[in-house]
């Protein structure tokens, strides 16, 4: 790297780590102000609230607003460069805007390199751990139930619930059914509770009517109580149980697998939340190089004016982000193009801008 460059790289730093931490500070003051009641409610020690709690949370902040900073560190920079007249040197002096493009483009790689790694590898175990805090420390709620449980555990075998309730582990109504499509159905199992043992890990059921159907001779059987083994756990009901914070990048394709293959009603949320964790660090090249081309130009306004449309740009971007993502949830629109959708549109405005920047 030449002197320009490690310039360039050590002001980018430098504005993107300082804006990081001014912003967890007054993000921290607001949540210590908010739970502090809790924390001395429930005598929560010091040392988890410090350890256990704020240093998993900040990972989990750093991240959420990486691209926002990313983007206000690069139109900081290179409007002060713009306005002190050191794009100016810069360019008569014989460097290329597109030289002069490469390490901001290299910082912003890297800074999306580490949002990779935070979002897919890091976050997740430290999630798990400021959530067990919470549930010890913060008051949350704690579903106790849910109906009409319609679920397939395995290829051919589907289950039925009318109600079940988390605290007891019991539920009502339940049925297991096996169907294969070109035979129909060959088993049918019938119970008016179902209740789940943690420690044996084995559902018991209680009045018990057992149908087989084999070559169209059917047999019935009644038993007062059963005792089974399903792929089936009292989690699976639990929405917050599969909380997608707490899985990794390969956890969550397991987790993704087996919704499909239970035809859970949650696949698509899922999928847009694989997809976003693989193009939201593409994010951060992108609002770079529309940074640069945006704010490289000396204005009257100076550093205020870029700062004002590069913040409109970044929220611009998050909102289309939203309204991708609900069409894709709550719509038809595939989860990777409705993911995809603002780095594309935002991706044609940075060469755009990169083509009319001064050169």
């Amino acid at each position: 790297m030449k002197i320009l460059d490690r310039y360039i790289v050590r002001k980018f730093l430098s504005a993107f780590v300082l804006s990081i931490v001014l912003l967890l500070f007054i993000i921290i003051a607001f949540d210590i102000s908010e739970k502090i009641d809790d924390f001395i409610d429930r005598k929560a020690p010091f040392s988890a609230i410090l350890v256990q709690y704020y240093l998993n949370f900040i990972p989990y902040f750093i991240n959420l607003f990486s691209p926002l900073f990313v983007f206000i560190s690069v139109v900081f920079v290179s409007s002060r460069m713009a306005g002190n007249t050191e794009i100016v040197a810069i360019l008569t002096g014989g460097v290329s805007f597109r030289r002069m493009l490469y390490p901001f483009i290299l910082t912003a790689f890297f800074l999306g390199l580490v949002t990779f790694f935070l979002q897919n590898f890091l976050i997740p175990p430290a999630n798990q751990k400021r959530l067990e805090f919470e549930a010890l420390y913060v008051k949350k709620h704690i579903p106790v139930g849910t109906r009409n449980i319609h679920m397939q555990i395995a290829p051919g075998q589907y289950v039925f619930i009318e109600s079940f309730n988390f605290q007891t582990r019991k539920g009502v109504h339940f049925t297991l059914e096996s169907i294969d499509f070109e035979e129909g159905m060959s088993r049918k199992i019938s119970a008016d509770v179902a209740s789940f043992d943690s420690i044996s890990g084995m559902w018991m059921l209680t009045n018990v009517y057992d149908r087989r159907i084999n070559d169209s001779i059917e047999s019935m059987h009644y038993y007062a109580r059963k005792d089974t083994i399903l792929a089936l756990h009292p989690d699976d009901f639990n929405k917050e149980a599969g909380n997608v914070e707490v899985m990794n990048i390969f956890e969550l394709n397991d987790y993704i697998a087996q919704q499909k293959m239970r035809g859970a009603d949650n696949v698509s949320f899922l999928l847009v939340e694989r997809h976003r964790r693989i193009a939201f660090p593409f994010a951060t090249v992108i609002l770079t190089l529309i940074g640069v081309s945006l704010s490289s130009r000396k204005t009257r306004g100076g550093t205020g004016i870029h700062l004002f449309f590069g913040l409109s740009l970044s929220f611009a971007y998050i909102l289309l982000m939203q309204f991708s993502a609900t069409f894709a949830t709550n719509g038809n629109m595939p989860a990777i193009i409705a993911v995809w959708i603002p780095n594309i549109v935002f991706g044609v405005t940075a060469y755009m801008l990169f083509r009319i920047a001064p050169k």
